[in-house]
């Protein structure tokens, strides 16, 4: 019976508190990291947006260099290098040289970007 009671004693392993005590920490830590993960993922979303609001308006300059009395449609930029980005949205509201409005949206991002005629791009 001793032999019983000395064999449990020399056993490792870790308490129930000392398990808990690390589910807890683990678990405060998630609670702070999880929103700050959904916040970069929203701002990666929007730069992407921004850098095709710049792709499409380099691919305009690009278009009127060759067309200078010409109106510019998605389709036409996109034959002069312009690649649209995965779930990005771009509209071509105004195709001319001097009138050239542009807008970019990511479906998951929160900010439409629009470019103007000088390549100004604002939120």
């Amino acid at each position: 019976m001793l032999s019983k009671l000395n064999a449990k004693k020399d056993q490792k392993g870790f308490t129930l508190i000392e398990l808990m005590i690390v589910i807890a920490i683990i678990g405060i830590l998630a609670a702070i990291a999880i929103p700050q993960f959904n916040s970069y993922r929203k701002r990666a979303y929007n730069t992407s947006a921004k850098a095709d609001a710049k792709n499409i308006y380099t691919a305009a300059q690009v278009y009127f260099t060759d067309n200078p009395s010409g109106t510019a449609d998605l389709d036409a930029l996109k034959a002069y290098g312009y690649v649209q980005g995965d779930s990005i949205t771009a509209v071509v509201s105004t195709g001319t040289q001097s009138g050239l409005t542009l807008t970019t949206t990511h479906a998951a991002g929160d900010t439409t970007f629009s470019v103007d005629e000088n390549g100004l791009i604002t939120e």
